[in-house]
């Protein structure tokens, strides 16, 4: 099992007590450095532009500058975003800016895409917000202009959608034979396709049951395309708060945040070291590979370390 850490970006209000935004990018960059060094194998942003559950005045870093920026504060974690949004940029671009950033991190980039999902996000910043099932067609053209960008020497596509022709992109990238690119989402008929024909990785979420009934599903397209269903990373995301005792753990579980997971939490990561590595079981025996953890205090670090050192050691 591998381990993640979803960074404090302010989508979530969680710089919101942080009021200079130097001091605020500062301190995310801090979470991403202790992962670096404690031996976490990725670090992880999200693409919004503003807060939730309601839209705000406080600090939100922008996904793919943010990434940039962390390919060169860090050394040897992996970089990803949990997702990019294929209708903030343009396909052809988006290939071309993740060519980029995997060179500037040495070949540590994580490419993630999805459909996208946030129709206020959309409409306040002028993009059009198509229902589900066009959204999802374009995310099926997208990630095969993104293929052809990081695979041919001049990248041909026609599509409904999204045109392009000869377009030329150096460097493509220092990881062979391409950037891993995940797919999020676990729609059944068109995500997880998705993953089975294009994917290097996916992301999908819900409860054990759920998760062991998606990654069945992702099997039965993998077999359908002729696919390896174990070449596709199966990444999952979990809260985790790690104490002492199972009590001191619950007690510590923002209120937010059980609104939020509901059924989720009696499985995510929270109680003792003990506890933890019994759903870690669990979260393995359904096939998860890796996880990718969402600590309530990561700003003071301490339950960043305290995982690092109980468990991942």
């Amino acid at each position: 099992m591998q381990f993640g850490i979803s960074l404090p970006q302010g989508w979530t209000m969680d710089l919101a007590s942080i009021k200079d935004p130097v001091e605020a990018y500062e301190a995310m960059t801090r979470v991403a450095q202790t992962a670096d060094e404690a031996g976490y194998n990725s670090v992880w942003l999200v693409d919004h532009f503003h807060t939730i559950p309601q839209p705000s005045q406080e600090v939100t870093f922008e996904c793919w500058t943010t990434t940039a920026a962390l390919a060169r504060d860090t050394k040897r974690v992996r970089i990803g975003q949990l997702v990019t949004c294929n209708g903030y940029r343009n396909p052809t671009l988006l290939a071309k800016m993740a060519s980029t950033v995997d060179v500037l991190s040495h070949g540590r980039l994580n490419f993630g895409i999805g459909a996208g999902w946030y129709e206020h996000e959309y409409r306040a910043y002028g993009y059009p917000y198509p229902d589900a099932p066009e959204r999802l067609r374009m995310l099926r053209e997208a990630v095969q202009v993104i293929r052809a960008m990081w695979e041919q020497e001049e990248a041909v596509f026609e599509g409904k959608y999204y045109q392009v022709s000869g377009a030329i992109n150096q460097p493509k990238g220092v990881q062979k034979p391409h950037i891993p690119l995940l797919i999020g989402g676990g729609g059944e008929k068109v995500t997880l396709k998705l993953v089975a024909q294009y994917g290097d990785a996916c992301n999908v979420n819900g409860s054990l049951a759920t998760l062991q009934h998606k990654f069945s599903i992702l099997k039965e397209h993998c077999e359908t395309v002729g696919r390896d269903y174990n070449s596709i990373h199966r990444t999952s995301n979990s809260l985790c708060v790690i104490a002492d005792t199972d009590e001191e753990a619950q007690a510590r579980i923002p209120e937010i945040a059980r609104a939020r997971m509901g059924d989720t939490l009696t499985t995510a990561l929270i109680g003792s070291p003990q506890t933890i590595r019994q759903r870690l079981a669990a979260y393995e025996a359904v096939g998860v590979q890796e996880l990718i953890l969402m600590f309530p205090d990561v700003l003071q670090l301490d339950s960043l370390r305290r995982f690092a050192q109980e468990i991942i050691a």
